[in-house]
């Protein structure tokens, strides 16, 4: 049963964030509350890592749908819920909690939310290409996640080779073929790559950063998709670099709205159309 159906309670939803005032989320939701008719709110709170065993704890209360989690909590939050699905397991990640019957379940929407990202920005999939990750924190997981499930094989780089092999590990399934490798930026098959994803804060601080070096772009094949998890600032130096060598470049807003589409789905059985949060980031994009 869906909440469409019967009255229409007053509903809460959350972001606990640490810090939260500069979060996009708040205007995705209420416009996709909106859109589906439903009397509902979201609220993002600013929420200390020493406060988040409280603050999950208040989502158990009857009129909660649940909550997204952003940085610093993704991972913390594992141990405080009642269930985890799947994808949230493997990745070891919580983005999306879930609020049913006093019981709470821990998702993951990243994931499948750059997967959409990526398909709408026109990538293949074509099975078995050669990918890059850059980073090794909680979003480059979900892209792992998403990408071998796909069927590529994943080149993970970052600043720290040692974190990257953690998470190259984690993927290494005993009698299986490795799909996800550690590697420095020269050892990576770059003639092969299909697409790169930047899943580290490069750029997000320092719009003149980037996490690559630019020449390294010069030997990517002329298909290859550059897609920046970053979305603030709209072009990093990174998609500069890309674009400026006649490669297709996307920041993360996709992603965003994506993973906001699937929490909301899951929170209320709505299934609101994409660009309904595209278009409460940018009213140009309304519509779909």
């Amino acid at each position: 049963m869906s909440l469409l159906d019967g009255p229409a309670p007053t509903l809460r939803a959350f972001l606990f964030a640490d810090p939260a005032s500069h979060s996009l989320s708040p205007q995705m939701h209420r416009a996709a509350f909106a859109h589906a008719g439903l009397n509902g709110t979201y609220e993002a709170r600013h929420v200390p890592p020493a406060d988040l065993g409280d603050a999950i704890g208040g989502l158990r209360q009857p009129d909660v749908l649940g909550a997204n989690l952003s940085l610093p909590h993704k991972e913390t939050a594992l141990a405080l819920l009642d269930d985890l699905s799947d994808a949230a397991r493997a990745i070891g990640a919580v983005n999306t909690i879930i609020h049913r019957g006093g019981r709470l379940l821990g998702d993951n929407t990243d994931a499948p939310g750059f997967r959409d990202a990526l398909t709408d920005a026109g990538y293949r999939w074509p099975r078995g290409a050669d990918t890059v990750v850059l980073g090794a924190g909680g979003a480059a997981r979900a892209a792992v996640y998403a990408l071998t499930r796909a069927g590529q094989t994943v080149w993970v780089v970052n600043r720290t080779l040692s974190r990257a092999q953690a998470l190259a590990d984690a993927w290494d399934v005993r009698g299986a073929p490795r799909s996800v490798h550690a590697a420095e930026v020269t050892r990576v098959p770059w003639p092969q790559v299909s697409v790169i994803v930047n899943a580290s804060s490069a750029g997000l601080n320092d719009p003149g950063q980037s996490p690559l070096d630019a020449a390294v772009l010069d030997e990517l094949p002329a298909t290859a998709l550059v897609y920046d998890m970053v979305y603030k600032p709209a072009e990093t130096r990174l998609m500069r670099d890309a674009r400026a060598r006649n490669l297709k470049a996307e920041n993360g807003l996709g992603m965003l709205a994506h993973q906001a589409r699937l929490a909301f789905h899951a929170w209320t059985g709505a299934a609101v159309p994409a660009g309904v949060f595209t278009g409460a980031l940018n009213p140009s994009q309304a519509g779909g």
